[in-house]
């Protein structure tokens, strides 16, 4: 409660000094005149003029406000190293307790965990945002607990946005010892076979580090180890890498760890290099015309990431009719070129209806056989010339190839459609149609009869016979089609069909693109969302392991989203690598920047926090000794000081916030009372008037 004077003049403020003016002049006129009773004449002037300023009493009545302190936990990753959680679980909750005992103070606690975007730990953001509706009078200080790894520490105190002392209480201990690898310069992109370099630094921190030590190294390709070497720590290296697929490459190098060091987390680092490939090259080989000829000519020809060398038999040697070779229009068939001395540059070999006639010697079939046993791929587009004597199947292709044709032909409508394989595997998993019973998709009128020998069939005709079988063949693969009838999808008769996912797809796993593997693990993100997903031609898998990048791990079990194609999700909180295992399969994903400022210094320090806090009048110290005690200040509570901190405390400022409830105003020269007064003087210079 607050008493005070104040006025509410009836006349203008003018008015006031000019009646002031006269009361001053008459006084002065009349003391010199020396007239009987000048006193009292000034006086009841006075108070006529006081009466006309109108003044009053006036009583406030406050309600004192609570200062609000804010209790900043440090939960960002770095703060799990060591016996640091413990220690900040154990003095927030102590000093939570001290504040909670101290009167006039309120608590705001706020914790701080990492965002994932890699800028560290953002401490003084989150103070800010838990203060943001608290009026900076009301703010009475801040305590933290931190191991000292702020990456947003203000460089003046009045960029805090308040006018009271902030406290650092600092996990760890002064004798840490780390080493951590750094990555200074990391490619985004390679091409598909080419090497790259990556330049890192093994760095050793700590009292008892030395300069010079021989680290050993490893490197890891994909969950893959593919190099060891040693490097000098404190001494950048040029590590040369190779890019293997297309797609993620993910490489992640990790150094020997040092003794009795803080932690391995940033002994490994991890980068991410999109492996391009150049462009595909195929080689079509049409044998006779028919109407389809162009179907895979224009399929391959719209694909921007196809190289396509297309070549048609339309004269067999034993074809002569005496014109002059340097007459004919024809471009020779370049067969020694192609499957002898070139063969190895082709990702994809097609034979589109092709019949042996004598262009290809037998020779050239045993180097097709051997390409494919080494990795490449061969696609049999076949017709009528797959059954009869010509075809390929009687040549050293047939080491290769999963279907043995019977020499029938069955010219019959049908309907192509999905084995029970065809519809978990990613070539023709969710063809557009296929959903439908029969499929929603033309007619085709010719399939070669053929029996299984080795292979997968995706797609079957009438009786159940084989019509697009998938095999592979060492490190190779083979497609063999059994009807040369596809074209009719593509010419859209009886409303067409999906020809072009299905050949697209089709070419693309020959060529072993990884998003048609059909076992396959993979991870991906979005958000703070880590899906898992895998695809297989079981119809049961086991629960993924999922293993962060602290190590911790954890059993996810996946649902079947698709036929074949079984996901999980899980929420991620982690920056790093995070590995995915089921099986034999692994899969891995990083997640978050590949340097994280997280894991660039993890050792505890006052140092970045020290000059700020000395600014407000706080301090910065840690909370144990060497040997793990934990020593936790007093807090007191103090009016305006210059320092807020001694030798075993820490104080915290008490505001003179409060909230007004209501004024009383009384009048003194209004009213009775005044009338009173007023009257009383008039009276009283009367009577000495009349005297």
């Amino acid at each position: 409660m607050t008493w005070s004077l104040s006025f509410d003049p009836l006349v203008p403020l003018w008015a006031l000094g000019l009646c002031g003016g006269v009361i001053v002049l008459v006084a002065i006129i009349t003391g010199m005149m020396g007239l009987r009773g000048w006193p009292l004449r000034v006086l009841t002037m006075l108070a006529l003029t006081a009466a006309l300023a109108n003044p009053a009493v006036e009583r406030e009545d406050k309600e004192p406000l609570s200062s609000v302190v804010a209790l900043v936990t440090d939960r960002s990753q770095s703060q799990t190293f060591g016996d640091r959680a413990e220690l900040t679980e154990t003095a927030t909750e102590q000093l939570a307790t001290r504040l909670a005992g101290l009167p006039g103070f309120e608590i705001r606690r706020i914790e701080v965990r990492n965002d994932g975007s890699g800028n560290g730990t953002e401490l003084f953001r989150a103070l800010s945002d838990g203060l943001s509706d608290v009026p900076p009078d009301r703010v009475g200080g801040a305590v933290v607990i931190t191991d000292g790894q702020v990456h947003d520490v203000p460089e003046k105190a009045a960029n805090l946005g308040f006018d009271a002392p902030v406290h650092a209480l600092i996990t760890g201990h002064s004798v840490e010892v780390d080493r951590r690898l750094i990555l200074h310069k990391t490619p985004r992109f390679g091409l598909v076979g080419s090497e790259q370099m990556i330049r890192i630094e093994v760095r050793d921190q700590g009292p008892s580090t030395r300069a010079g030590a021989q680290v050993a190294l490893e490197v890891h390709r994909d969950g893959t180890l593919v190099s060891k070497r040693n490097v000098v720590a404190g001494e950048k290296l040029d590590l040369p890498v190779e890019i293997d697929h297309g797609g993620d490459n993910i490489f992640e190098i990790s150094a020997a760890p040092l003794e009795d060091e803080l932690t391995l987390l940033n002994n490994r680092a991890v980068v991410t290099i999109d492996g391009i490939r150049e462009n595909l090259r195929v080689l079509l080989v049409s044998g006779s015309p028919h109407a389809g000829e162009r179907t895979w000519r224009n399929l391959l020809k719209s694909d921007a990431s196809v190289d396509l060398v297309h070549f048609t038999i339309l004269r067999p040697p034993e074809k002569q009719d005496g014109t002059p070779i340097n007459e004919l229009s024809l471009i020779a068939f370049p067969t020694r070129e192609l499957f002898s001395v070139k063969i190895d540059e082709f990702d994809l070999i097609i034979f589109d209806r092709y019949e042996r006639r004598g262009v290809l010697p037998m020779l050239y079939f045993d180097n097709i056989a051997r390409y494919v046993e080494d990795g490449g791929a061969v696609l049999l587009a076949g017709g009528p010339d797959y059954a009869q004597g010509g075809s390929l199947y009687r040549t050293p292709l047939a080491q290769i190839l999963p279907a043995e044709p019977t020499g029938n032909i069955l010219e019959t409508p049908f309907r192509a459609e999905l084995a029970e394989l065809g519809k978990r595997h990613p070539v023709t998993r969710g063809l557009p149609g296929a959903e439908s019973e029969p499929p929603n998709w033309s007619r085709w009128f010719r399939l070669v009869e053929t029996e299984l020998t080795a292979g997968q069939t995706l797609m079957s005709g009438p009786q159940d016979m084989p019509l697009l079988v998938l095999n592979r063949e060492g490190k190779g693969r083979v497609a063999l089609f059994l009807s040369d009838h596809v074209w009719l999808w593509a010419r859209g008769f009886e409303g067409g069909g999906p020809h072009v996912p299905l050949l697209r797809r089709l070419a693309h796993w020959l060529m072993q693109e990884p998003d048609l593997e059909e076992e396959a693990l993979r991870l991906s993100q979005r958000g703070d969302v880590l899906t898992v997903e895998r695809q297989t031609l079981n119809e049961t898998i086991s629960d993924v392991t999922l293993t962060a990048p602290s190590g911790e791990s954890q059993n996810l079990t996946l649902g079947e989203s698709d036929p074949g194609l079984w996901r999980g999700e899980v929420k991620t909180d982690q920056t790093g690598l995070y590995t995915a295992t089921e099986g034999d399969k692994t899969a891995l994903i990083h997640i978050g920047p590949q340097n994280p400022r997280e894991f660039q210094d993890v050792l505890s320090t006052t140092a970045k926090i020290e000059p700020l806090v000395a600014q407000t009048g706080g301090t910065a110290r840690r909370l144990s000794d060497t040997a793990g005690d934990i020593s936790l200040p007093r807090v007191s509570a103090l009016k305006n000081a210059a320092t807020y901190a001694g030798n075993g405390w820490i104080g915290l400022k008490q505001t003179d916030a409060s909230i007004l409830n209501g004024i009383d105003r009384y009048p003194l020269l209004t009213g009775l009372l005044g009338l009173a007064l007023l009257l009383g003087v008039l009276s009283l210079t009367w009577y000495r008037e009349g005297r």
